[in-house]
């Protein structure tokens, strides 16, 4: 009675629309299999549920794609604006040139003006127009024109319907900057996420490369290939614990309580700017129906479920780009040897419009430089590269990748793990992920099938410099760093060989890449593939990632996770996975770090003579801390845990930005234990005490109390509303991972835990999920979506999904748009 009378409230169009739904959802929900093959709505539906969640149906990919691109720009159409901004060069022109090209997310330091310089050469390069002049798998699939084409509908139509001045958010209302997109704007936002893993270590270097004398300001000092190397392997380390992450795990049949599969999706994005995710469900009845989230912009699902198949991704340990160490004649620097031939550079005026301190607009020019492998760089990550007796280029394995999305819509269709596999093979458009599904008949996959240079170990070590030998290989081995290959540019044999077996030039064949199917589990929270399961570990090129060695403290976790539930060790009831131990577990927020090291750091506090340490010539009295870690016994960082702040800061003092392995451990890592050693932390050692004392005074001097609850220290800010936030950093071992910083000069959360889903199939009937967008759908302050969602993540709450007709139907929220 209560959803007639709901109905009754509606547009005439709406009233229409929604009976056709009632209809739909009178046969109850559908049988294992493909989607029941029922006419879809003539216009483009969308259906509004709990959280302002869109359930979207069309009866055809550009009416699915209108759909999305109308509710996409309605919760966040600034966001979007000024990512088209970015992708088409114009930030210096109207946001001017010393801002900063991501606000927001705290890794990119990139100005608006290097940015513009970046964007622009790929414009007049006219790469993304190539891309799309070629036939699939290099093209665009026609179900993905025709999904764009109709995003470009939808997003205009929003906007046209509001007004710039119209917009609710008060971030671009009424800027000039806001305009109607077109398709090709849309196509070069999704190759800037593609590429993003090359372009945000290696932009500022390519637009400021300069030949010797041809800049103001002096050269860097060359330094060593040790220190060169070094430099670089803890910046990207840096960069990845400051930008984005994942974890996923796939159970299978054996490892869920009544059989067939489950998956964990718990990406790590950022919670600002242009790479925030967004929730929806797709559905052309007969063709597709899937549920789950999306970056930004993208008419598909990234991650996600459809009726059979449940997939996520993590950040891999493949380097999506190579460096070529070339050298230069010292009278005419802008040539190179190779093969004993001297080639001239290519030169290239790129020039943006930049706004000047009085509003107008003037123009800046800069020559930019390339090789015959790429474009020059001076720089990875701020690290010099100095262009004096050689030079560096840089070959980006995804600068002609559009094919990742023919791969996200053919995964959406996708009926088994086998099919992902085929998919992930066929395009090999992944972009720098690892790939962990399940499905309905049980099994669990662990793919790491991406784009990846044609590397193979003798290549490398026949091509690598002195420099890249240390980069590459695991001397210099820090925890989910990529290996990046520096090679001999003077010799053409060491540029990536072409494989007859691989979809474009310079690719590895995707055969040779690793995979692992099982009826236990698989998963993957950004190492290396060795440890998909550690009973089967796996083997692949050096280039993607490292073997037998130590594992992050957060790979640790997951597993540890998965075998003890499988196993019924874990102290729940029962063994084998249910949605509810799915979901408790990961919101358990446990620390591993805490598991090995808590016992050793208390008894070391209470053996210090009068409590005492001495730090920087200081004595610091740490007698107070030692019963409040003793009292934290659960080891957590949920927001009522007290102790779990005072020993978040002492193990970043402790860890120092090394290895886990560098730790004082008793017990060393050991190759063939990988998921418990190293182990026993050496409570006499001096580190130990150094790290607790300046955590100890780190906490007093910033007037934080050693035994605060995690809720007094770890929030942020919406709407005026303090909002606490559990969880922790990659570091600690904590699978929620959430990252604190200012947005703003507020306390916010800078990357961490985005959309969360868990997924259970059934022997038939609909998959049972439940999901959480830890920022919520919208970014703007003035929509009812901005922390509603964020609420329910900070008390450890999820939403029941609502996948089938009758369950839309049901929605006691429910609101329906149809789009004439």
């Amino acid at each position: 009675m209560a959803r007639r009378r709901f109905i009754a409230r509606l547009p005439a169009a709406a009233v229409a629309v929604a009976a056709v739904m009632s209809t739909m959802a009178a046969a109850g929900p559908p049988a294992a299999g493909p989607p029941a093959a029922v006419p879809g709505p003539d216009k483009p539906t969308i259906r509004y549920t709990e959280y302002g969640i869109p359930h979207i149906i069309a009866s055809d990919w550009e009416g699915l794609g209108t759909g999305y691109g109308y509710a996409a720009a309605k919760d966040n159409i600034c966001t979007l604006a000024d990512t088209y901004l970015m992708v088409n060069a114009q930030r210096s022109r109207y946001l001017g040139p010393e801002g900063k090209a991501s606000p927001g997310e705290k890794q990119n330091t990139t100005s608006n003006l290097n940015s513009d310089l970046y964007f622009q050469r790929i414009k007049d390069d006219r790469v993304v127009e190539r891309l799309l002049d070629q036939p699939a798998p290099n093209g665009p699939e026609p179900e993905v024109k025709e999904a764009i084409r109709g995003y470009v509908r939808g997003y205009n139509r929003y906007l046209a319907e509001t007004g710039v001045n119209g917009i609710g958010d008060p971030a671009c209302r009424g800027a000039a900057w806001v305009r109607p997109i077109t398709e090709l704007d849309v196509y070069r936002h999704a190759h800037a996420e593609i590429i993003m893993g090359s372009a945000d270590p290696l932009l500022d270097g390519q637009v400021t490369a300069a030949p010797p004398g041809a800049s103001a300001a002096a050269a860097p000092p060359a330094s060593s290939p040790e220190e060169t190397a070094t430099k670089i392997r803890d910046a990207m380390a840096v960069s990845r614990r400051e930008s984005m992450g994942s974890n996923a795990l796939a159970v299978g049949a054996q490892g869920v309580s009544g059989g067939t599969g489950m998956l964990l999706a718990n990406p790590h994005f950022p919670w600002q700017g242009k790479n925030r995710m967004w929730q929806s469900q797709l559905t052309i009845p007969g063709k597709v129906n899937v549920s789950g989230a999306s970056l930004l912009g993208f008419p598909a699902v990234n991650i996600g479920h459809n009726d059979d198949v449940a997939w996520s991704h993590t950040v891999a340990t493949v380097a999506p780009f190579g460096l070529f160490d070339v050298q230069v004649d010292p009278l005419n620097p802008t040539s190179y040897l190779v093969d004993g031939v001297w080639q001239p550079m290519t030169s290239q005026q790129v020039a943006v419009d930049v706004r000047n301190a009085d509003g107008s607009v003037g123009k800046v020019t800069r020559t930019l430089w390339s090789t015959r492998y790429g474009p020059v760089v001076t720089s990875v990550l701020g690290i010099p590269l100095p262009w004096v007796v050689s030079a560096h280029a840089v070959r980006d394995v995804n600068m002609d990748n559009l094919r990742a999305l023919n791969t996200w819509f053919h995964l959406d269709q996708a009926k088994d793990v086998h099919q992902v596999v085929d998919t992930l093979e066929t395009t090999e458009g992944v972009p720098f992920f690892n790939t962990v599904a399940s499905d309905r008949k049980g099994d669990a996959l662990y793919a790491d099938i991406q784009a990846t240079p044609n590397i193979t170990d003798e290549h490398a070590q026949s091509c690598l410099t002195l420099t890249g030998r240390l980069l590459f290989n695991q001397e210099l081995r820090l925890p989910n760093v990529p290996p990046v290959s520096v090679f001999d540019g003077k010799r053409s044999a060491c540029d990536w060989p072409d494989d007859p077996n691989a979809v474009a030039p310079g690719l590895m064949d995707p055969h040779k890449q690793p995979r692992l199917i099982r009826k236990d589990f698989v998963g993957n929270a950004n190492d290396s593939a060795w440890l998909a399961n550690p009973e089967q570990p796996l083997s692949f090129p050096r280039v993607m990632g490292d073997t037998a060695a130590p594992r992050s403290l957060r790979t640790q976790e997951l597993i540890l996770t998965a075998q003890n539930r499988i196993n019924g060790t874990d102290g729940l009831p029962g063994r084998g996975f249910t949605p509810e131990t799915m979901r408790q577990l990961l919101f358990a927020d446990n620390s591993r770090a805490a598991d090995l090291a808590l016992d050793a750091t208390v008894s070391m506090c209470r053996s210090l003579p009068f409590g005492l340490i001495l730090v920087d010539g200081n004595l610091v009295n740490v007698s107070e801390a030692c019963p409040v870690l003793a009292a934290w016994r659960d080891h957590d960082f949920t927001a009522d845990s007290r102790g779990s702040w005072l020993f978040g800061n002492y193990w970043a003092f402790l860890l120092g930005g090394q290895a886990i392995e560098k730790l004082p451990w008793r017990v060393p890592f050991d190759h063939k234990d990988p998921v418990h050693t190293p182990n026993s932390l050496d409570s006499g050692s001096s580190a130990v005490r150094d790290a607790f004392g300046r955590a100890v005074l780190a906490l007093r001097r910033a007037g934080v109390a050693l035994n605060a609850p995690l809720s007094d220290v770890q929030k942020i800010t919406r709407g005026g509303e303090q909002i606490p936030i559990h969880g922790s950093i990659s570091e600690l071992g904590v699978l929620n991972v959430v990252t604190p910083g200012l947005v703003d000069g507020k306390p916010d959360i800078t990357f961490g835990s985005s959309f969360v889903q868990q997924v259970k199939f059934t022997a038939d009937g609909p998959p049972q999920a439940s999901s959480v967008l830890a920022y919520s759908q919208s970014a703007d302050p003035s929509s009812p979506h901005h922390a509603d969602q964020t609420r329910l993540f900070s008390s450890g709450q999820w939403v029941t999904e609502r996948f089938t007709e009758e369950q839309i139907a049901a929605s006691p929220a429910l609101e329906i748009k149809v789009l004439s």
